[in-house]
């Protein structure tokens, strides 16, 4: 059995009910993570900019590149954000287009009314 209930709703988005306890575990920890303002920032900088290293990051936000480091930690663990190796350069981006979706109806949903 699906651990969702599905049901059409106008705009065919699906709604979701009875959430099974680990689903609802995972999507409150990934909440938590999105709950803090460095973070928000650290991802706009990687939405407007596609990719950067932890230096630019820290001279985007005027924060250290050990404080940067430890947000790109969080971040990956919650696998908002990836990471590739060019040579001894590591390079972030976001991890894929939910992520920039899930900041997009935030950041709507914030702005309305």
């Amino acid at each position: 059995m699906d651990e969702t209930e599905r049901v059409p709703c106008e705009d065919d988005r699906p709604v979701l009910r009875e959430l099974e306890e680990e689903t609802c575990l995972r999507l409150s920890e990934l909440f938590k993570v999105l709950g803090d303002p460095t973070r928000i920032r650290l991802l706009s900088v990687l939405e407007r900019e596609q990719e950067l290293c932890v230096y630019d990051i820290a001279e985007a936000l005027n924060m250290g590149q050990s404080a940067i480091s430890h947000q790109l930690r969080v971040l990956r663990n919650a696998r908002l954000v990836k990471f590739r190796k060019d040579g001894k350069e590591v390079r972030y981006s976001l991890d894929d287009d939910h992520v920039v979706k899930l900041m997009t109806q935030g950041l709507e949903h914030v702005l309305h009314g």
